[in-house]
C-alpha cells in the first residue's frame, strides 16, 4: 500500500528552500509518487539517502535524472530559484570516510547555486595538513567542517579562523566512538565559541543551515 504523500510544497515561499525527500525508508514506488507530484508542480526533486539500486530505477523512468554515487543524492530536473550571491562556502573533512556526508553538503548547497570548495583529508591526527590549506579555506564566507572520531577538527578551525563554522559530527570512529556520539558531543561540548552543530551524518542539515546565513 502506498500512503497518501502530502509534500510541504509553500516550503520555498517560506523559507526559498524546497522540501528535500528522504530515500532511505521509502520504496522506489512510493519514491516514483512522490517525484511525480513534484515534478508535475514544475519543482526540482532532491532526493538523500538514496541507495544506489532505487536511484538506478528513478533514472530508467526519468531520463534527466542525476545519481550523485558518492554521496547518496538523486536530482530530477534543475532549480530555477537559485541564490544570487558571491559568497562561498568551504567544505573541511578530517578524513576520506567522511567523503559521504562532505559530498552531501556540497551537492546540496551546489543545487541553489552556491560555490563551494572542498577540503578532504585534513583531520588533527595530521594537523600539518590542515595549515598547509588554511589560507585556501580562510578565503571563504562560511565554513563546514565534517568530522568523525573525536570531532576536534570543528574547534581547532573555530580557535582559528572568524567565520561561521558549521559542524557536522560523522559516525565514524571505533568502539568508543558509539557512531558518532562522541563527536557529536565533542563539538557541543567545544570550547570555539560560537560553533553550530547539526545532528550525526546530517549534511543535508548543514548545507540548510548554510543557506540561511548566507541569505541573512
Amino acid at each position: 500500500m502506498i500512503l497518501d504523500i502530502r509534500f510541504d510544497f509553500d516550503r520555498q515561499n517560506r523559507l526559498g528552500l524546497i522540501e528535500a525527500i528522504w530515500g532511505e525508508h521509502k520504496s522506489v514506488e512510493q519514491l516514483k509518487k512522490i517525484a511525480q507530484e513534484v515534478l508535475n508542480k514544475g519543482e526540482f526533486v532532491f532526493i538523500t539517502r538514496i541507495n544506489e539500486s532505487k536511484a538506478r530505477c528513478l533514472q530508467d523512468i526519468y531520463s534527466n535524472a542525476i545519481f550523485i554515487k558518492d554521496a547518496n543524492c538523486l536530482v530530477i530536473g534543475e532549480n530555477v530559484n537559485k541564490i544570487k550571491t558571491e559568497k562561498t562556502v568551504a567544505i573541511v573533512s578530517g578524513g576520506s570516510s567522511d567523503l559521504k556526508v562532505s559530498l552531501e553538503v556540497k551537492t546540496a548547497l551546489e543545487i541553489y547555486g552556491i560555490t563551494c570548495e572542498t577540503f578532504i583529508d585534513v583531520g588533527v591526527a595530521g594537523v600539518h595538513r590542515l595549515f598547509s590549506q588554511l589560507d585556501k579555506i580562510n578565503e571563504h564566507d562560511l565554513i563546514i567542517v565534517c568530522a568523525g572520531m573525536e570531532g576536534a577538527l570543528a574547534t581547532l578551525i573555530g580557535g582559528l579562523l572568524p567565520q561561521p563554522i558549521i559542524g557536522v559530527p560523522v559516525s565514524v570512529g571505533y568502539g568508543v566512538s558509539k557512531d558518532g556520539m562522541v563527536a557529536l558531543n565533542s563539538m557541543l561540548a567545544s570550547c570555539s565559541p560560537g560553533i553550530l552543530v547539526m545532528n550525526i551524518d546530517n549534511g543535508y542539515g548543514a548545507a540548510m543551515a548554510a543557506l540561511r546565513i548566507i541569505k541573512s
